[in-house]
């Protein structure tokens, strides 16, 4: 491969479209021919199972999911993540009232998430359930065709390298963000949140009575809403519109008995949050 020097005669570039650039210029990246994004794992269902709203029921929801997860095995691929739920906020609130910065933070959440994930694998265990790491997506292939279903935790491996936000230290990208990105990574065939609610609402059911269920909305119209609060964490909005390989997010309530079996056949129960 061709090397190039400087005229100032200091530094050698290897010879590349991008040498000698900051990729930061806008302009330089909006001009910057690039092919389009493979799509690894086209035909796998990336499904989220809520810490708070599904594993932290025990007994009273993880059995139905098992169950639904399990009957659908033949017919759909899928990888499934895991939530914190309450034990990650239980930690959360004492590493602020510590003052922990955003990085110890997010490393106590990966380890909630964790567990989670152990015990969903573990149930699963005897359908081929199995836990795996971050580390190990391109392996997907080899589960598959072991017959496995693999599980991980939601958190994104940031970690120690959380991004900090104003005024607030708890991490902003967590497990729903995780569960997004990993769609992404893999080009999923569908991201799938099952929650313990109907899905999206102008604001939280649990706390306020009169509440509007949004059924689909797209992530711009959503964002531009300012809603006080969300079902689903707020970056995942701004994930899917810069995403090249899904066009939607579905979350669906995982209490009710043939939501996720609909959702993985393509039937728009729960809401649908599109890219556009």
């Amino acid at each position: 491969m061709a090397l190039v020097r400087e005229r100032d005669g200091r530094r050698l570039h290897v010879k590349s479209k991008l040498m000698g650039e900051s990729l930061i210029s806008k302009s330089f990246m909006k001009n910057f021919k690039i092919a389009p994004q493979q799509r690894l794992f086209p035909d796998v269902n990336v499904i989220k199972i809520g810490g708070q709203s599904i594993c932290d029921r025990g007994a009273k929801a993880l059995p139905g999911i098992i169950k639904e997860i399990v009957a659908n095995k033949h017919e759909h691929r899928m990888l499934i993540t895991t939530g914190g739920g309450t034990r990650s906020r239980h930690i959360y609130a004492i590493g602020l009232e510590l003052g922990m910065p955003t990085g110890i933070i997010a490393k106590f959440g990966s380890s909630v998430s964790e567990q989670n994930a152990l015990l969903v694998s573990t149930l699963l265990s005897q359908w081929g359930g199995i836990k795996i790491g971050h580390d190990e997506i391109m392996k997907l292939p080899t589960y598959f065709v072991q017959d496995c279903i693999p599980v991980l935790h939601g958190m994104p491996p940031y970690d120690y390298f959380a991004i900090p936000s104003a005024g607030w230290r708890v991490p902003v990208h967590r497990t729903d963000v995780g569960t997004v990105i990993l769609a992404d990574l893999i080009g999923a065939r569908s991201c799938i949140l099952v929650k313990d609610e109907k899905g999206l609402f102008t604001d939280d059911p649990k706390k306020k009575g009169n509440v509007e269920f949004i059924p689909e909305i797209s992530a711009a119209e959503l964002l531009s809403k300012d809603l006080d609060d969300l079902i689903i964490e707020r970056p995942c909005l701004e994930i899917l519109q810069s995403s090249e390989v899904i066009d939607k997010i579905q979350i669906i309530n995982g209490l009710e008995e043939g939501n996720l079996t609909k959702a993985l056949r393509g039937e728009n129960v729960g809401t649908i949050i599109y890219k556009k």
